[in-house]
């Protein structure tokens, strides 16, 4: 037990002997760890302990010095990891995301320079939506786009896709119909992390974005009723897209709760909601199924309040990235001929851009 800048630290002594930073135990140039934990006794103790004012010292049995300075010990422990927020962000309904006045990146600075880029990308990780504006209207321009943060992920839909109303694939998106508020592949065991949206023709009326921000929806459902938020962060579900149209066959599952929460600060993560893919709910036990019907009916109302609906109309040369994770879109009915063309990115590679921009992500 250990107490440091107001924090009350406790260490398990095997905690302490595996993350020793020494240059025997930790490889400083890979940022890999040497030491083997399997080999470190279950009930080992140090045999002396001392403490400065700025470091903890451990000698152990085997004479082996292992030092920790008492900020990294603060940082890398639970009870700070509690008080930490692992992405920082600003939740938002459409009057707080229109009063922040969050700019658009023209796309020759997003693409030449590390300034656009990370302006960018500092406006996608707090608002979970950022545009680009002056993008040629082409699925290869879109393409370069996208490549400039990450690696594009292929899925069944292919690597890039044009989206028009011709009902290719077996999906209600490949309509004129509107589309009530979601987030993609639900049905993937990983849903997509990141969609790109980019307009290049509608000879037409109608067709509007609808964006929400599911945070700010489920943060007003732990406010109220932090119970039922609590069961939809640990009620696993089926979701499930099968698809016989043409050439395209296809059976995906994937299964997780609608709220996704890391376990040691309830920090909100993922949203997985699709009224459209969710399977037959069998995975709940009875006495189960009717609470979380009421949960989820209460995220529901909070997603689909009119205050909450930011409705942008997507042009020609101005692409849109979301955050499949947070951000639910749909769409309005529309008419006319639309074609859009888009590709998921891997999560991961656009938070590896961000952080190495010293980005928080």
């Amino acid at each position: 037990e250990l107490r440091y800048a107001n924090t009350l630290m406790r260490f398990d002594f095997v905690w302490l002997r595996d993350h020793c930073r020494s240059a025997s135990c930790y490889n400083a140039k890979t940022n890999q760890r040497s030491l083997d934990t399997a080999s470190v006794d279950l009930a080992i103790k140090p045999k002396a302990v001392r403490v400065d004012e700025t470091t903890l010292f451990l000698t152990w049995p085997d004479g082996h010095v292992t030092r920790y300075g008492l900020e990294w010990l603060v940082k890398n422990s639970y009870e700070g990891q509690k008080q930490q927020v692992m992405h920082p962000r600003i939740l938002w309904n459409a009057d707080i995301y229109r009063q922040a006045q969050v700019p658009s990146v023209d796309c020759r600075s997003f693409l030449e320079t590390d300034e656009g880029l990370k302006e960018f990308l500092q406006n996608f990780l707090l608002y979970g939506i950022a545009f680009v504006e002056n993008v040629t209207p082409t699925k290869e321009d879109t393409e370069i786009l996208a490549e400039r943060i990450s690696l594009i992920r292929e899925t069944i839909y292919g690597r890039m896709w044009y989206f028009t109303s011709d009902f290719s694939r077996g999906d209600t998106a490949y309509t004129k119909l509107a589309l009530d508020r979601h987030t993609d592949t639900t049905y993937f065991q990983e849903p997509c992390g990141i969609q790109v949206f980019h307009c290049l023709k509608h000879e037409g009326t109608g067709g509007r974005t609808l964006l929400v921000d599911g945070f700010y929806a489920a943060e007003q459902v732990l406010r109220q009723a932090p119970d039922q938020f609590e069961l939809l962060s640990k009620v696993p579900l089926k979701h499930e897209y099968v698809e016989n149209v043409g050439d395209c066959h296809n059976h995906m599952i994937g299964v997780g709760p609608v709220l996704n929460v890391y376990p040691w600060n309830n920090e909100l993560y993922l949203i997985r909601y699709n009224n459209y893919d969710r399977a037959v709910i069998n995975t709940v036990p009875y006495d189960v199924v009717h609470r979380w019907y009421a949960a989820h009916r209460t995220l529901t109302t909070e997603l689909r309040r009119p205050e909450n609906e930011l409705w942008v109309k997507l042009k020609p040369g101005k692409a849109l990235f979301i955050d499949n994770w947070r951000v639910l879109h749909g769409r309005e009915a529309f008419t006319g001929y639309r074609q859009l063309c888009g590709c998921y990115l891997t999560r991961d590679d656009v938070l590896n851009t961000a952080r190495l921009l010293g980005l928080q992500a």
